[in-house]
């Protein structure tokens, strides 16, 4: 319960993103990851904090107005731009502030998904240096390091914290309201474009829905009993499905065309560019695409390891199920055809099946999350 525990904390001009600990951890750990936060980021201000319940630890992290001002510049976050400057959304810069809108209020010039985006950038992209190492962790030349820790667990989680007052705003212009149009700006500003897309759709949908299910109710209405009445009423249905269908899609791509541009991300370049996974392993290289630095694993490597390591393994499981299910449906002929057994000893097949599938789920999961690791290298 202690990441529960943590989700309750209220957010302070002190905290945007919280990472905790799992109670194991020792002060070792806390110090090494500490030093290489305030040295690697130093724009960032770090207090560590322990949570008198649950005996956790855990980082509270934020940054100054100045040092967000430089993160959005580097992560090009796209702000609105003032009227007289043109209009319209545009990648921040810092050396044209001035040109923003709300750039002289603190308070209001980030939102509290845009503070923690550019905290989020600034933690993921915390480098290792050549030979470094935690315990029995040792990281590669330039990997990441906060997302390697949380993939060993070392990091129990990171996460952003809620404001409750927006919270509280949102639940009853939002979730308690009835017959209104969803908040999708108020939306969008605190959970971010994806989530505000989202629901823009679903809404959307939902709305659209609407004149299928009465042509089709009118429909239902009026077609008589006969069998040729059934079927001209179904193929009118299914005619008029297709309309509206296509209808529905070019109408969707019209309007999420409008929401990207007004939430400033119709030309956003593709996240192609996002880090690997941390388990990613590889020789460093130059990008023949991007020009950047990046991680390469040859595919003839990982297709080799697919074919005879993956391919075998797979083929294998399924082969222990299949037999294990014969079995198990061998014991149940075997039990039902003896008459003088308890009525309870009956269902023993089915239980040892349940048991086994349990058991296999969790030994499969086990290898196939090593399978992951290894064969997509």
């Amino acid at each position: 319960m202690s990441h529960k525990a943590w989700m309750k904390t209220v957010p302070t001009e002190n905290c945007d993103v919280l990472m905790t600990f799992p109670d194991t951890t020792d002060d070792h750990t806390l110090l090494w990851l500490l030093n290489h936060i305030r040295l690697g980021i130093p724009e960032l201000i770090v207090q560590v904090r322990h949570h008198k319940h649950t005996h956790v630890y855990a980082f509270f992290v934020t940054a100054t107005y100045e040092s967000l001002l430089r993160g959005a510049d580097e992560i090009g976050l796209r702000k609105p731009v003032k009227a007289e400057f043109g209009g319209g959304m545009r990648s921040f810069s810092c050396e044209e502030d001035y040109i923003y809108e709300n750039i002289e209020n603190e308070l209001y010039f980030f939102t509290s998904q845009e503070r923690q985006n550019i905290i989020r950038y600034w933690l993921e992209n915390l480098r290792a240096k050549q030979g470094e190492s935690l315990h029995n962790i040792h990281f590669l030349e330039g990997q990441p390091i906060i997302p390697e820790l949380a993939a060993r667990g070392v990091i129990q989680q990171v996460f952003p914290l809620h404001e409750q007052r927006i919270l509280k705003r949102l639940m009853k212009s939002w979730v308690q309201a009835v017959c209104e149009a969803q908040p999708l700006d108020e939306i969008c500003d605190y959970f971010g474009v994806k989530i505000a897309m989202y629901f823009a759709w679903l809404g959307f949908y939902t709305s659209a829905m609407v004149y299928p299910a009465v042509f089709g109710s009118i429909l239902y209405t009026f077609t008589e009993s006969d069998q040729t009445s059934q079927d001209i009423c179904c193929v009118v249905f299914a005619i008029f499905n297709v309309i509206w269908a296509t209808l529905f899609l070019e109408e969707w791509k019209r309007r999420g065309a409008e929401f990207a541009y007004k939430w400033g991300t119709l030309d956003t370049p593709a996240e192609s560019i996002e880090e690997p996974r941390p388990q990613f392993r590889g020789v460093k290289r130059i990008s023949p695409v991007t020009n950047a630095e990046e991680f390469y694993y040859p595919p003839w490597k990982r297709l080799l390891f697919q074919c005879l390591v993956s391919l075998p393994i797979c083929l294998a499981c399924l082969s222990f199920v299949f037999l294990l299910m014969l079995g198990c449906f061998q014991l149940q002929e075997f039990v039902l055809s003896i008459q003088e057994l308890p009525r309870i000893v009956r269902f023993l097949p089915k239980i040892v099946l349940a048991v086994i599938v349990t058991a296999c789920d969790e030994l499969y999961k086990k290898i196939a999350y090593w399978l992951n690791d290894m064969g997509a290298w």
